[in-house]
């Protein structure tokens, strides 16, 4: 019985078709037609411009290592200006590409700003050399407008040119014209108190500022009523800056406040919160209310 049934087993297997024969696929023939790419009959409305911010830094170094580091270390910028006399404005990266120059950053509701800045780096020593070991001595919690090294007339005019330019094709609000130290408080403090940012504002409509009168106001009404730590942080968080939500002027916050200072009010950063400081910040959060726009 059992021969009988394998006889008849292989019988059925024989007589069954070269399955794997029959489907096995035929090489495609290579297509000779082309197809064009139509950007024109079609285009969605939800859609902005990728560059939302410019980042301002200064290099810490002298031209020709500040050349050496941006061309060819870990770090980048889209835009190199120099100390020398020249008319160059020196590009190191398209500004379509990705530049290393934010690091872990945030600003208005964005992290990873590389991805959506552009990135100028300033030749400058930022610290003066005799004043670089204050810190570590324990002598200072922060540098103050004193020991930060001046920058060049010229530069400033290069900045102002290549900073309207970009701002104009890109459609950049003010608020996002910022310092390395504006998105990286508790590790960066470039382009430093002497970056003259009020006189990119009055001279070149560049970046925001103040209104005087607005501040004196806000002087006025926190005289009458003394805001909280949870207020001020709040009012931090809305022009921009992350800060924690702790009920304290801990080291984070304070380097916060210093940040803050060294923009907006550069002679006198001292990483402590004052009257003077918060009115400034409410002027400006009066003034730039809803400029921003975060897709």
């Amino acid at each position: 019985m059992a021969k009988n049934f394998t006889a008849l087993a292989l019988a059925t297997f024989l007589s069954l078709p070269l399955i794997g024969c029959i489907t096995t696929p035929q090489p495609q023939m290579a297509t000779t037609e082309t197809f064009r790419v139509d950007s024109d009959t079609y285009q969605s409305q939800g859609k902005s411009e990728r560059i939302k911010t410019i980042v301002l830094h200064y290099t810490v170094s002298d031209n020709a290592r500040s050349i050496k580091t941006l061309t060819t270390g870990q770090v980048s910028a889209h835009y190199l200006i120099l100390d020398q006399g020249d008319d160059k404005i020196y590009n190191l990266v398209p500004e379509s590409e990705r530049a290393w120059h934010a690091g872990n950053s945030y600003f208005a509701g964005r992290t990873i700003l590389n991805d959506t800045s552009i990135g100028i780096e300033i030749v400058n020593a930022g610290i003066a050399q005799q004043y670089r070991g204050a810190l570590k001595s324990g002598e200072l919690d922060y540098h103050p407008y004193e020991h930060f090294v001046t920058f060049d007339d010229l530069q400033i005019k290069k900045v102002a040119q290549l900073v309207q330019d970009i701002t104009r094709r890109y459609g950049i609000s003010p608020k996002n014209i910022v310092g390395h130290s504006d998105i990286a408080p508790s590790r960066k403090i470039d382009p430093g108190a002497k970056f003259p940012w009020q006189q990119l504002y009055e001279q070149y409509d560049i970046g925001a500022w103040y209104d005087e009168a607005d501040k004196k106001y806000f002087i006025r009404q926190i005289a009458m009523t003394t805001p909280t730590i949870a207020q001020i942080k709040q009012a931090f968080r809305e022009y921009g800056y992350q800060i924690n939500t702790t009920n304290a002027w801990d080291k984070p916050s304070r380097d916060v406040i210093y940040a803050f200072q060294l923009h907006f009010r550069p002679l006198n950063p001292t990483g402590q919160m004052d009257v003077e400081t918060y009115a400034i910040l409410k002027a400006l959060n009066k003034k730039y209310a809803g400029r921003d726009n975060f897709y």
